[in-house]
């Protein structure tokens, strides 16, 4: 698959997005269906955090356990913070720590609170993939969520055809396909048999129609 290829692809599915007029800001969708894999098997399965190079088009957000200092020092950064005595008070309305849950694409905590958080509020975020990321002592949490924002989660859980977020529809074309190129790369390089696990991968805006690049 050459880099002209996907450009192409791309180029297609934006044209065909723009004939469908939307009023609303697409994504730019890669879709996967793997082959001659048994997804039951926990060791095949596909959880991966990629960094795009180009972003996402629109940041992920990032919410933050934490107190003290690296609550101070995080607000700016994130785009929720959550202090420790509002552990017990989410844990008891489920409904709205779902909200935030659904509404956050990561969360990172201060590490001492993680066993708090997993065992109040991991029925919520466990089953959506989101557990924590510890912050570490004296980390750079500005460059830890800036990263964060950039990333994309690729999830098969048991099912051989996924999806996940290569982009925005008003994106530069070439930026969208070398996003597509680190994605399938990396999920190439966790397959058990690479490229040969791969039936097909098509690229899509969020309600245009489906182009096959693999």
């Amino acid at each position: 698959m050459t880099a002209k290829k996907t450009i192409d692809i791309v180029e297609k599915a934006l044209e065909e997005s723009k004939k469908l007029n939307r009023k609303f800001k697409e994504n730019v969708d890669l879709v996967f269906n793997l082959k001659n894999i048994d997804m039951n098997l926990p060791k095949n399965r596909i959880d991966q955090e990629v960094i795009l190079p180009h972003g996402r088009g629109k940041e992920a957000k990032v919410a933050i356990f934490a107190s003290g200092e690296l609550a101070i020092k995080s607000k700016k950064h994130v785009n929720l913070l959550i202090k420790p005595e509002e552990i017990e008070e989410l844990s008891s309305n489920k409904k709205k720590f779902k909200k935030i849950a659904d509404e956050h694409e990561f969360f990172i905590a201060e590490a001492p609170l993680m066993p708090t958080i997993g065992k109040s509020l991991g029925t919520v975020l466990g089953p959506r993939g989101k557990m924590p990321k510890p912050v570490p002592p004296n980390a750079d949490v500005s460059s830890m969520v800036n990263n964060l924002r950039k990333t994309v989660k690729v999830r098969s859980k048991s099912t051989i055809t996924f999806h996940t977020i290569a982009g925005s529809a008003d994106m530069p074309k070439e930026h969208i396909a070398e996003n597509i190129d680190t994605i399938i790369k990396r999920i190439e390089g966790i397959l058990e048999r690479g490229r040969l696990n791969i039936g097909s991968v098509y690229v899509k805006t969020t309600m245009g129609p489906s182009q096959r690049l693999i």
